[in-house]
């Protein structure tokens, strides 16, 4: 049986031990190490049309690395691109969406799949347009935040506004709608009294607060949070 465990809280890595006949597999470039019982492929999930759309949804590369142990137990280090914190996440009962980089391996017995998102959320969504991952089968996901990371509960009656660059995953049964301020008005620009004066209002209102596209979620679940904003971190390293 695969066991994953996190190696520390600062920039840790995924240690990954493995029985004969395991498989796992992970974001293209994660492997650091592994032993020699191991052997280590590239593979392409799904097809092309089902890579494409991954890659378009969280930008996911077109090969994922699969490891399996096949001449006996082994061991292997996993790194995420970004650094931060790694949460290991049970799916079966629950299935949670991903968002951009934040997948790094997965048990042979989950699947990455693509998920339709509706047409207001897709216009305003910073990347994936109208496509989201969304985990499926019975097993663990890892997920990567930039900096610490932190699980919210949501419960009904009680909506939670995120940033959007802070989301990490969040569970599939909660409803979200993207929108480019913290108010009522959703990505669909349904309130009312909103039309185009509205949509520019919550446009300036973004900029001024020195917000950007934000997720509003509301039902029953759980949302996994990171400390950082990776843009905000590229632009300052750009100055």
């Amino acid at each position: 049986m695969t066991v994953f465990t996190s190696t520390g809280d600062v920039d840790p890595f995924l240690h990954v031990a493995m029985t004969k006949g395991d498989k796992i597999y992970c974001e293209s470039g994660a492997m650091v190490m592994m032993e020699a019982a191991l052997d280590l492929k590239g593979r392409m999930n799904g097809g092309i049309g089902s890579a494409i759309m991954r890659r378009f949804a969280n930008g996911e590369s077109f090969f994922q690395q699969h490891i399996e142990a096949v001449r006996g137990d082994g061991d292997c280090l996993l790194s995420p691109a970004l650094p931060g914190a790694l949460e290991i996440i049970d799916v079966g009962k629950r299935q949670y969406l991903l968002n951009d980089g934040a997948f790094v391996a997965a048990t042979s017995g989950t699947e990455m799949k693509v998920r339709t998102q509706n047409i207001g959320n897709a216009l305003f969504a910073q990347s994936g347009g109208f496509f989201v991952m969304e985990t499926s089968g019975t097993g663990q996901v890892v997920v990567s935040g930039f900096g610490s990371m932190f699980q919210l509960d949501v419960v009904p009656g009680k909506d939670v506004i995120i940033d959007n660059s802070h989301v990490v995953c969040w569970d599939s049964t909660l409803q979200y709608v993207i929108s480019v301020t913290t108010g009522d008005s959703g990505a669909s620009g349904s309130a009312g009294g909103g039309g185009i004066g509205g949509m520019i209002g919550n446009l300036v209102n973004s900029v001024t607060s020195g917000e950007g596209v934000v997720l509003r979620f509301s039902g029953s679940g759980k949302v996994y949070i990171c400390s950082r904003n990776p843009g905000s971190f590229a632009a300052l390293l750009k100055k």
